[in-house]
């Protein structure tokens, strides 16, 4: 036998003590019902302080008018720092200025700018439009140009799946950020060394900008293999939902401490900014938080008569 390598009284969470940064990805509803929900996931997690809060944006713009009145409300009727996912797919300059026009006027300050995903009619395949940005740095720098937004890009610690390598994936990166990106966001990742190596790598490209780690809780396994493109997803994750794929409440415990695992040796590896991909919900990404030793400012209730 061999001596424990962290001693009992030592736990895992029991000696962090909050001092950590978080974001949260919501997306935008598409009935009465999921309304319900995404608003209450924001309820729940706004007392957290988050830094900004993000929607996303669906696949060839398809979400622009829900993702436009979901950030609009939270802009409204929240004390939060709204983040509206903006894309190059299916819009011409002039679309997009008019759509940011209406961000800046509704008192959004942050876009979150990515090139997008193209629609499934286009075979996966991104093609510009024919008046409009050709790549995410030209966004970034067309949005700078129009407003002085503060602007997140996407990162991809495994190399975006349309790279023609890991090289042009990071200078693709670095122009993102010299057209006036202020920080990026991952792509969700499960290994560590992948997202440490990829810092090293920019560093060593001339890229100093935050880049946030992306964090996915795994609400659904079949769901994470269709959305992990190039992620690898380790064996040993594999094996932990191994047999609960019709068991959601064990699931949801195990998906909430393997996600607080993987940003507790970010945090060891000196992480203090996350982001997380809620999908809507919040009892997982709250639960990580307070593993993380991360307490609401307030709690709702707490002062009622």
């Amino acid at each position: 036998m061999t001596a424990a390598t962290r001693p009992a009284e030592h736990p895992l969470f029991g000696e962090v003590p909050g001092d950590i940064s978080v974001s949260f990805e919501f997306f935008p509803p598409k009935t009465e019902k999921m309304e319900a929900q995404l608003w209450d996931a924001i309820t729940q997690l706004a007392p957290l302080s988050p830094s900004f809060v993000s929607v996303t944006y669906g696949a060839g713009g398809s979400t622009r008018e829900r993702t436009h009145a979901t950030v609009a409300r939270i802009a409204r009727e929240t004390d939060l720092v709204p983040a509206a996912h903006l894309t190059c797919v299916g819009a011409s300059k002039g679309e997009i200025a008019e759509i940011v026009d209406q961000y800046w006027e509704a008192g959004v300050r942050h876009i979150v700018a990515l090139r997008g995903d193209p629609p499934p009619a286009d075979g996966g395949k991104f093609v510009p439009h024919p008046e409009g940005y050709t790549c995410a740095a030209d966004l970034v720098a067309g949005l700078k140009a129009r407003h002085d937004f503060d602007i997140s890009v996407a990162a991809y610690p495994e190399v975006h799946p349309d790279a023609v390598s890991a090289e042009a994936d990071l200078d693709n990166l670095k122009r993102k950020i010299d057209a006036g990106a202020s920080r990026a966001i991952t792509q969700f990742f499960f290994s560590t060394d992948a997202y440490f190596r990829f810092l090293d790598k920019a560093l060593a490209a001339g890229i100093t900008a935050p880049i946030l780690p992306g964090i996915m809780p795994v609400t659904s396994f079949a769901a994470i293999r269709r959305m992990s493109g190039n992620t690898e997803i380790p064996v040993w994750l594999e094996s932990m939902f191994e047999g609960l794929d019709e068991r959601p409440g064990p699931r949801a415990l195990v998906a909430a401490v393997a996600a607080a695992d993987l940003c507790k040796r970010l945090y060891d590896g000196g992480v203090r900014d996350f982001h997380f991909y809620t999908l809507n919900k919040a009892e997982q990404t709250y639960a990580i938080c307070q593993l993380l030793g991360l307490r609401p400012k307030s709690i709702p209730g707490e002062n009622a008569a």
